[in-house]
């Protein structure tokens, strides 16, 4: 039997990268999944390649309307609200994070508001509606290695790492006092991924040269989205029915390894 048959299951942020493979993978198990993306075309190319399982809606994870949306839609649609996947976020470099002697006011809050306030927004949406319906839930929520492991030279964006981080405080909290309702709440912290925001990681030799030893794993790469899926899975299945408040990393061995930089 497949892991999610019969769930209901939100991807907020699903329509590319780590939330569009997740989804993926989330049908192939039985899941039927309303998937939240901001951007139009990228929308309707997850409603292509999802099919009849799936609902998709464009909408910014940062309007307090849009999980509650989702979630009556999963509801609606398919009868269930089983699982929340938080994935939406990305750099805020472009918007004025970096180093914190460069870093603008500007690019702070805009930062925190695209990876934390967003998460806050999704979840709260979640655990209201668990609540309401009086049954168990499970929360994924997407961190990073940089919120515990951070790399100075090519990855210093200080407000994104002090959300990244923030998302496991929060989330280890929330999943403390939920627990009682059997709603747990866990966070994934991935390394470097091949995604739209790791664009100027991929296209770097320097960089790709550091990563080689940086995620020494699978001959020293940059990690595939799909590599993610299987430990989103477990996260949205009952095979996790006893976990929570545990953040895993899939990082290819970042967090345990120094990295060693071509001068």
């Amino acid at each position: 039997m497949n892991l999610l048959s019969g769930k209901g299951i939100v991807v907020i942020g699903g329509t590319t990268g780590i939330g569009l493979s997740a989804s993926k993978a989330f049908v192939d198990e039985g899941a039927k999944i309303v998937v939240v993306g901001r951007n139009i075309e990228n929308v309707e190319n997850a409603k292509s390649q999802l099919g009849q399982n799936a609902e998709t809606i464009s909408s910014d994870a940062r309007n307090p309307d849009t999980a509650v949306h989702a979630i009556e839609l999963s509801i609606k649609k398919f009868g269930s609200f089983d699982g929340l996947y938080h994935v939406a976020g990305g750099s805020g470099r472009k918007m004025g994070d970096g180093p914190l002697h460069e870093m603008s006011l500007e690019g702070w809050n805009k930062t925190i508001e695209l990876n934390l306030t967003s998460l806050m927004l999704s979840n709260q949406a979640a655990i209201k509606k668990f609540l309401d319906l009086k049954k168990p839930g499970t929360i994924l929520n997407m961190g990073s290695v940089l919120g515990f492991s951070p790399s100075p030279r090519y990855f210093s964006t200080h407000a994104y790492a002090a959300a990244k981080s923030a998302i496991i405080g929060f989330s280890k909290s929330v999943a403390a006092y939920y627990a009682k309702d059997n709603i747990r709440v866990n966070v994934v912290a991935p390394g470097v991924v091949e995604t739209p925001m790791a664009e100027r990681a991929s296209h770097d030799e320097s960089i790709l040269s550091f990563i080689k030893t940086k995620q020494p794993l699978d001959n020293g790469r940059i990690g595939k989205a799909s590599d993610v899926d299987g430990l989103a899975v477990y996260f949205m299945s009952d095979q996790s029915k006893f976990t929570t408040g545990q953040v895993v990393a899939v990082d290819g061995g970042w967090s345990i390894s120094e990295g060693q930089y071509r001068e």
